[in-house]
């Protein structure tokens, strides 16, 4: 396990408490002198449009993942040990107990997540629709494609590869691609 490295990490919590084992966890992490291993505690929210009865909408910002805290962090045993006697922390998910760490997210996991929450910045494609690209990363390494579509918004752009002896389209970031 790498243990010098800046990771996502998810904790689970009882569903409603979700804000108090953040601010235990900010908390433990000042106190414990652990901001060099501990670096942030987020709880993933979005705005949601409800429909009342009476027809009108209220927006309300609504948990992502309810019963989930998500960390940043480098795991030692020392950070673990903060984390997981954390009151009100269950446990680390990926982690089956026993003294066996967690296992951190993937960055196509967590970068999602962070783009949502406008924790990461989504970069600006240098590209047109009809343009060449080359796949850099991922099963289609190499692949030569031509763009359909930019999603600016999430970060995306749609395709074409020849696969199979027709035009398939594929949604990747856009780190996963090399303008030609």
């Amino acid at each position: 396990m790498m243990e010098n490295k800046r990771l996502w990490y998810i904790v689970q919590t009882y569903s409603g408490f979700e804000n108090s084992v953040k601010e235990n966890l900010l908390r433990r992490i000042e106190t414990m002198q652990m901001e060099n291993l501990i670096f942030q505690v987020m709880i993933p929210e979005e705005m949601k449009t409800e429909k009342k009865a009476d027809g009108s909408t209220k927006e309300k910002m609504v948990k992502m993942f309810p019963g989930y805290v998500f960390i940043e962090m480098i795991v030692t045993d020392d950070s673990w040990f903060v984390v997981r006697n954390t009151p009100g922390v269950t446990g680390f998910l990926g982690s089956s107990g026993g003294g066996t760490k967690p296992i951190p997210l993937l960055s196509e996991e967590i970068n999602p997540i962070l783009k949502k929450c406008g924790l990461l910045q989504v970069q600006k494609l240098n590209a047109k629709v009809g343009q060449t690209v080359k796949v850099a990363s991922g099963a289609l390494i190499g692949r030569v494609g031509t763009i359909e579509s930019i999603n600016d918004e999430k970060g995306t752009v749609k395709i074409l590869v020849d696969m199979f002896g027709r035009k398939t389209p594929i949604e990747l970031d856009f780190a996963e691609i090399e303008v030609q």
